[in-house]
């Protein structure tokens, strides 16, 4: 069986069932093999809250860029003391990023699309394909309702540039759904939240969403809606 056929397989199979529910599919499938990979925001939060319930094996990591708002470095701490679960910290290569702040310049990311994708490949990408060494299958709390380039995503999919299976479990949930979970399961998050930061990332590249906006709006504000991913999520380039 190819991966496509092996995707189909898993749709069909999860297609209905709870976001709890395809956590434990993922455990029971992939087991020490599978990894939360956590931008401590909102969504990976609660998911955060249904891999410890589900008793879970799968390893939890996130990316600390260099750039994260102190709140963020906050919520790891406390994330990891409230769970009594350790999160693995992964960080970009300073062989990498001093020539690039060198050449380009401390805020690169704001002179073009292409810079600031360099910038998300070395503080990001890079770390996270060492942090998924050893994986056969990650979960991440994309939503299709976030942004344009997010509505074809389905629950689960072939990772290509990792060459992994990646699970979606909030694929179809909306915001308020979210934050009912969070609320009614105590889930620790970022206060940033509360002061209209609905999507947050690193601190140059994050900002609060004003009334009317749409829940990425924030996010490398001054670029087009089409451009703004950073490329973990992005099928990979032929």
């Amino acid at each position: 069986m190819n991966h496509k056929e092996k995707i189909n397989d898993y749709c069909k199979l999860l297609e209905k069932q709870t976001a709890i529910q395809i956590i434990e599919w993922a455990s029971q499938t992939f087991g020490t093999k599978l990894v939360l990979a956590s931008s401590m925001g909102a969504e990976d939060q609660a998911l955060t809250d249904m891999v410890v319930k589900a008793n879970s094996e799968a390893r939890i990591i996130t990316l600390d860029t260099g750039r994260l708002f102190p709140e963020t470095y906050q919520l790891i701490e406390k994330t990891q003391r409230f769970y009594k679960k350790s999160i693995e910290v992964y960080f970009p290569d300073y062989k990498q990023v001093e020539p690039m702040v060198l050449t380009d310049g401390i805020n690169l990311f704001y002179d073009s699309v292409e810079k600031r994708k360099k910038c998300c490949h070395i503080r990001k990408i890079e770390p996270l394909e060492r942090a998924f060494k050893g994986a056969e299958a990650w979960i991440c709390g994309l939503r299709r309702d976030q942004s344009v380039t997010r509505t074809a995503n389905k629950v689960v999919e072939w990772d290509e540039a990792n060459k992994m299976v990646k699970i979606n479990p909030l694929i179809t949930w909306n915001e308020d759904q979210v934050w009912e979970y969070i609320t009614l399961n105590n889930v620790p998050y970022n206060k940033l939240h509360d002061e209209g930061f609905r999507s947050i990332g690193c601190q140059p590249c994050t900002r609060a969403v004003r009334e009317g906006e749409d829940v990425r709006s924030g996010r490398w504000w001054w670029e087009n809606p089409e451009h703004k991913e950073c490329g973990l999520h992005l099928p990979k380039s032929k």
